[in-house]
């Protein structure tokens, strides 16, 4: 079976809570959407949770846009890596504060294995009849029938922050699994045709939820 998460947003509790209630077996596969950092109350422990939880069952792990801020603050350069100047606004400190930033007098440096770890962070990824996108994808791109084609000409921006279209039809014959939008009722949302939200508002005081492919089960916490 295929199991998608949504945002986490340094709620480790809630994560592992989560991942003990999926009836998970060995050869399935789990995607996390991103944004596994900032505003909750420990993201490393998230990132040392998915590490761990990686050396078990086959896990892909896309990048949120808060990762994104988070390496581009921390001076990774690339596409994918900016709005330094917009991170500790959206809940950055908490991250800083969980990796000893502010304590390491200005020769601060990631855990290898955490540098490994966002280092292999995926923009999308298509498993089966599913597309899994962090945020979501431009105007332009719904209208196209090769969704290949259609995620691999996507800019990190709307890759990663695109809030606008997730409830727009589209002509790429797969179902787009997005996280990064909180539904305000704290559901996931259904959009037709095929596309599903699965943020959930965790940080929110929301549940944080899984999605199971291709039954559509729930699991929540």
């Amino acid at each position: 079976m295929l199991y998608a998460v949504g945002d986490i947003h340094g709620q480790c509790d809630q994560l592992e809570e989560l991942i003990r209630k999926l009836p998970l077996e060995q050869h399935d596969q789990i995607v996390f959407v991103g944004d596994y950092v900032d505003r909750g109350p420990d993201s490393k422990a998230v990132v040392d949770f998915l590490i761990d939880l990686n050396q078990r069952y086959a896990c892909t792990f896309l990048m949120g846009n808060h990762e994104g801020m988070f390496l581009s603050f921390l001076g990774w350069k690339g596409p994918a890596y900016f709005g330094a100047e917009a991170f500790l606004h959206n809940g950055g400190e908490t991250t800083l504060e969980n990796y000893g930033y502010f304590d390491s007098g200005g020769d601060f440096q990631l855990p290898e294995a955490h540098k490994r770890f966002y280092e292999s962070l995926k923009l999308w990824h298509i498993e089966g009849e599913y597309a899994f996108v962090h945020a979501g994808i431009s105007r332009e791109a719904l209208r196209l029938s090769d969704v290949k084609y259609a995620f691999s000409k996507e800019s990190p921006r709307d890759l990663l922050w695109q809030r606008s279209t997730g409830e727009l039809p589209h002509s790429l014959g797969v179902t787009i699994v997005y996280g990064h939008t909180p539904m305000p009722d704290m559901q996931v949302r259904w959009n037709l045709p095929y596309s599903i939200g699965i943020d959930t508002g965790a940080v929110y005081g929301g549940a944080l939820t899984a999605i199971r492919l291709p039954d559509e089960t729930l699991f929540q916490v």
